[in-house]
């Protein structure tokens, strides 16, 4: 093991560190990553001891590269917990909580297009590392591979354990399984290609609901898509399926099931914002609960209008799962949504697309709707519609300054024929709009990427509002 120097900077990003699979992301840059994660919890958090889950999902050699998170853990005398095989990244987490090990390890590149595969950290709750946590990391990787300490797995400090039983139990203990079996839905379920394969059917299975499943085997190519984020056109095969088999509902998970996306039962796509105003309605009307919600500036005004009319806090974030897990944590809160579909439930401080599918049918079950109506409820709850769209748009590196400083100049008084109402500068810039919407305009801080986001009242708005988000950044 030589002298290795790198020839990149790691940088974790919203959710942790994802690369191009053999440029970047390497098994010996792997290594590195490990080696920072051992010393951060064996010389910062003293809880090495406890030890740490490793898991991955079924992305090209995501079982190799778990091996060689392992190998460095052993290496540092870290004890390993090492899924036995592929599983979602809730459950890895919950199982650093079930386990009461330090924290987790997920090797995953969640909705990333099948070219890249990635890193997660979690602590001993089973949360995203804080960002100041990040940073103490990424502070932490060495150079070189020197430096880096390795071990057999046959060592005696790996045991290999199967995650399953421990997060059946906590669903169960959470969501009641049996009234949405005997409601006789029929739920067409897109995994993806990815982990969430074959779950909603486990959970669900002896009743008179059915699970129609597309795209469930092993596939590291994603075939048909250009990365599994369950939104469009990602999900169109699930929008067809739906109608061809007469769903009620369509369900589909990312490649690690943390997100979820969703069809109603006509084929449409129900966006990630309306999702998270469905599920802050079924928490406080149908199982009562209340508490502050916390949410990104880029998720939807919906959630808001609900904490408005129940009389509860709800708590605007930075853009990111690090971002909201903190905040849900300092505020015991009982949601935490992203506008990328997203959410943290009641029980664990970590985004579970599982779950929150089984909420989405429970509240279907209690209610004896289907999602088209579901949506008219929430929109007479919260007292309007409300329509949302984003865009990524690239520009070259060396112009990242000057449309950032072009950014910060704009004072537009008005944007889509809409009053600006006010600024806020959190992450990125979010201009809050007469009509309740908002346009925001931000910059990725891993790529030169702008992100445009809106959502407003008036559909027609929509691509206007869009349209001149780039303008300001002179994009268009």
């Amino acid at each position: 093991m030589g002298e290795w120097i790198r020839v990149n900077d790691i940088r974790f990003g919203s959710d942790g560190w994802r690369g191009r699979i053999a440029e970047e992301y390497t098994f010996d840059n792997v290594r590195r990553v490990a080696q920072a994660v051992a010393d951060y919890f064996c010389k910062e958090t003293g809880t090495a001891s406890q030890g740490i889950v490793v898991g991955y999902d079924c992305r090209f050699a995501s079982e190799y590269f778990a091996a060689t998170v392992a190998e460095v853990l052993v290496g540092n005398r870290v004890p390993v917990f090492l899924a036995r095989e592929a599983m979602p990244t809730p459950i890895i987490s919950f199982s650093a909580l079930s386990r009461r090990a330090a924290g987790a390890v997920i090797i995953t590149a969640s909705h990333n297009p099948p070219t890249d595969n990635g890193f997660k950290v979690r602590d001993q709750r089973g949360a995203a590392i804080a960002p100041e946590g990040l940073k103490r990391i990424e502070a932490r990787i060495p150079n070189s591979l020197k430096d880096v300490k390795r071990a057999s797995l046959e060592s005696g400090l790996v045991e290999t354990f199967d995650p399953a039983p421990a997060y059946i139990e906590y669903v169960k203990e959470h969501v009641d399984l049996e009234p949405i079996k005997q409601a006789g839905l029929k739920v067409a379920y897109d995994a993806m290609w990815g982990v969430g394969a074959g779950w909603l059917a486990r959970l669900l299975e002896g009743g008179a609901t059915t699970i129609c499943s597309i795209r469930g085997e092993r596939n590291p190519a994603f075939p048909g898509m250009r990365q599994p984020e369950p939104i469009p056109p990602n999900v169109d095969a699930l929008l067809k399926e739906v109608v061809a088999v007469g769903a009620d509902v369509g369900i589909a998970n990312d490649g690690d099931a943390d997100r979820i996306g969703m069809a109603d039962e006509k084929g449409n796509f129900v966006t990630q914002l309306q999702v998270g105003g469905l599920l802050a309605l079924y928490l406080l009307e149908m199982r009562g609960q209340r508490g502050p919600i916390v949410k990104t500036l880029s998720s939807t005004v919906m959630i808001n209008r609900l904490g408005q009319k129940f009389g509860l806090d709800v708590f605007d974030t930075g853009i990111g799962p690090k971002h909201v897990g903190k905040k849900f944590i300092e505020t015991d809160a009982m949601l935490g949504a992203t506008e990328s579909g997203g959410f943290i439930l009641p029980g664990l401080p970590e985004r579970d697309g599982i779950l929150a599918a089984l909420y989405i049918l429970d509240m279907m079950a209690r209610a004896g709707k289907r999602p088209g109506q579901l949506l008219e409820w929430l929109y007479e709850t919260v007292g309007a519609r409300y329509y949302y769209r984003r865009i990524d748009t690239r520009f070259p590196t060396e112009r990242r300054e000057a449309v950032q400083q072009r950014v910060r100049d704009a004072a537009p008084s008005t944007i889509g024929g809409l009053a600006v109402t006010g600024l806020d500068t959190l992450d990125g810039f979010k201009f809050n709009l007469a009509d309740g919407g908002w346009l925001l305009v931000r910059f990725s801080h891993t790529e030169p990427i702008l992100r445009v986001y809106c959502e407003t009242t008036d559909e027609s708005r929509v691509e206007l509002l869009l349209d001149e988000g780039l303008e300001l950044a002179g994009l268009a």
